[in-house]
């Protein structure tokens, strides 16, 4: 028996077992080898790349560059709304804790710095410092804005690491609260929220630029390439229609107005007849513009252009002058008037303020006569009347620039029933805004034109002309003859004369216009409290430069709610006041009515028409 050698048998297992191992070895280092190599491939094309883009978001930093907003000018130049460049004071609290932290007693010299911060900003030393603590892992948080040059030298003199300073714009209104109705404001976003700062936002607002500047480690600004450059578009300079100077005007006197005659509320428009440029519009309450997100949704209200009412006897002259044109009266027409009361075919009760036994159509106009209104809508009928209305703008929008203008309210003829034409004629059962008033007003005016309101003159380019901002169509349109027209604006002249708007007559110029006291619905229904007191007109009567309408809210009726009282005095004020702004010649003394005219007027006495002190009379300015 051959005995083998123990180390021969344990030999192969021992080999085997050696192999596996290398085996795996082997397996191992080459997929570390392939792992590597995937991975210096990597580093090689993707990962270089999102490396360097690492690398450059480290060491660069994009700045917005803020456009400045354009500026808002009235027709004269004179600035309305305007941006100014500020500093802003920041502050980056994790530097500014790493920078004193790394000093010996950098702490209690990081109060003291603060401390100074806050005395020149200020802000009480404990709140800031305590802001800055809490927030000490934050990058950026703003301390103060608005800061003069001077605060901003002392700031840099303390050199506080951390502490920086950027522009900001800020949007500033040098009247105050002037045309406030017509601006409107920005929100803190810079962007427009009411008026012409929301109608052309975008005009106004331009275009934000970009730069990205490389940084060294304490990420200063070492250099800007100028590929890396967009300049900021600022925004255009807008031009509005209004006139400062008749702006101010317009709100002293509607403001002295509605506190003389303890009103709820008041608006007016001043408008050029034969252009539509609206000079003034103005509403009350209002507010400030530059602090436009404390007013109140009643303050910023346009209701020049948001709020419609009945107009009373405000509606007569484009009644009268409708029916003069289609031929259905003559001026020289007589109407039996006899007395304050009259009952209609159908037994509706018609009341005059005065009691007069006949009128002829010029003195139904200057003595607003209901009852001779009403025999003339009786002689129209509903389908002439609702078409003389509607041809004159009212029940659609004027198409002024600004947003939320209301149509008002002409109802469609099915909805006339037999008691409208009376209503109608008085100034009820339809519902217009003080703008649409002065349009139509202007069609007397201009010699039967109905133009657009409009309050912009354009955009200023480069070179200092105006170019169109908008596409209204400016195109007057002919609703009627100029004899006409002028007819009627000489019976209206007549009316500060020996009518109810004797407390508008002025002693240097011819004023025309029209009285109206009208029952105010609450709740739908009408009281014995709520008036509206309104006027509308124009002067010179020769040549007429300005029209105006002037309604007054709700005014105290212990004291007045007549418009004869209540609107046509400050709308006389305001005519004679801007038309010598403006620099008008005065009128000459008005003319006589003709002879075959002043024979069938009411108490006709040709002394009237010599200028004279304004009557104080209360019984003739009933209306």
């Amino acid at each position: 028996m051959v005995v083998e050698p123990l180390s021969s048998r344990s030999v192969g297992p021992l080999a085997s077992l050696n192999s596996r191992r290398a085996k795996w070895v082997m397996g191992l280092l080459c997929v570390a080898m392939t792992y590597l190599m995937g991975r210096v491939a990597y580093l090689q094309t993707h990962g270089a790349e999102k490396f360097q883009t690492s690398t450059i978001a480290q060491h660069t930093a994009t700045e917005s560059l803020v456009a400045r907003r354009g500026s808002i000018f009235d027709r004269h130049g004179n600035l309305l709304a305007g941006t100014v460049l500020t500093r802003v004071l920041y502050v980056d609290p994790n530097f500014m804790h790493q920078e004193y932290t790394s000093r010996p007693g950098g702490l209690r010299q990081m109060e003291a710095d603060v401390t100074a911060l806050a005395r020149i900003v200020g802000r009480k030393p404990f709140d800031l410092i305590l802001e800055i603590s809490e927030k000490y892992t934050s990058r950026y948080i703003r301390l103060a804005g608005q800061l003069d040059p001077i605060a901003v030298e002392d700031i840099q003199k303390l050199k506080i690491p951390g502490v920086g300073f950027e522009w900001e714009s800020t949007r500033q209104y040098p009247a105050g609260a002037l045309a406030a109705h017509v601006l409107g404001g920005v929100g803190s976003d810079g962007n427009g929220l009411e008026g012409a700062e929301l109608q052309f936002d975008r005009t106004l607002s331009g275009r934000d630029g970009w730069k990205k500047s490389l940084r060294d480690s304490r990420r200063r600004s070492v250099s800007t390439l100028a590929d890396d450059y967009q300049p900021p578009s600022h925004g255009r300079h807008v031009v509005l229609t209004l006139d400062s100077q008749v702006q101010q005007i317009v709100e002293e006197e509607l403001r002295n107005t509605i506190n003389e005659f303890n009103a709820t509320s008041g608006e007016c428009v001043v408008m050029d007849p034969s252009t539509g440029d609206i000079l003034a519009l103005a509403s009350f309450p209002t507010y400030m513009p530059e602090s436009i997100d404390r007013s109140s949704p009643e303050q910023r209200t346009n209701r020049v252009l948001t709020h419609p009412y009945e107009p009373g006897s405000t509606i007569k002259p484009f009644i009268v002058a409708q029916a003069l044109e289609k031929k259905a009266v003559r001026i020289t027409d007589i109407w039996p008037i006899r007395g304050p009361h009259y009952r209609t075919s159908y037994g509706r009760k018609i009341t005059d303020v005065h009691g007069y036994d006949k009128l002829s159509t010029w003195d139904v106009l200057v003595k607003s006569s209901n009852i001779g209104m009403s025999m003339i809508g009786q002689k129209m009928g509903s389908s002439r009347l609702r078409e003389s209305l509607a041809d004159i703008g009212f029940g659609r929008r004027s198409g002024v620039e600004l947003r939320g203008e209301d149509a008002g309210i002409l109802n469609p003829l099915v909805k006339w029933t037999k008691h409208s034409p009376d209503s109608v004629v008085q100034g009820y059962e339809l519902l217009v805004t003080p703008l649409q008033m002065t349009r139509a007003i202007a069609s007397i005016a201009n010699g039967g034109k109905l133009v657009t309101p409009h309050l912009t003159r354009g955009w200023m380019t480069p070179d200092g002309s105006l170019s169109p901002l908008t596409d209204i169509n400016l195109t007057p349109v002919q609703v009627l003859d100029q004899s006409t027209a002028d007819e009627v604006r000489r019976i209206l002249a007549d009316v500060p004369v020996r009518g109810t708007a004797q407390r508008a007559r002025s002693s240097v110029y011819n004023i025309f216009g029209k009285t109206g006291t009208a029952h105010a619905a609450v709740n739908g229904r009408y009281n014995e409290i709520n008036y509206t007191a309104s006027f509308i007109g124009g002067a010179p009567y020769e040549s007429p430069r300005l029209v105006i309408a002037f309604v007054v809210s709700n005014p105290d009726k212990t004291r007045s709610h007549f418009g004869g009282l209540v609107a046509a005095p400050a709308a006389g004020r305001v005519l004679e006041r801007s038309l010598l702004a403006m620099g008008v010649p005065p009128s000459p003394e008005l003319a006589e009515p003709p002879p075959q005219i002043a024979s069938g007027l009411y108490n006709f006495d040709a002394k009237a028409y010599k200028r004279k002190t304004v009557s104080t009379g209360v019984a003739d300015v009933r209306d």
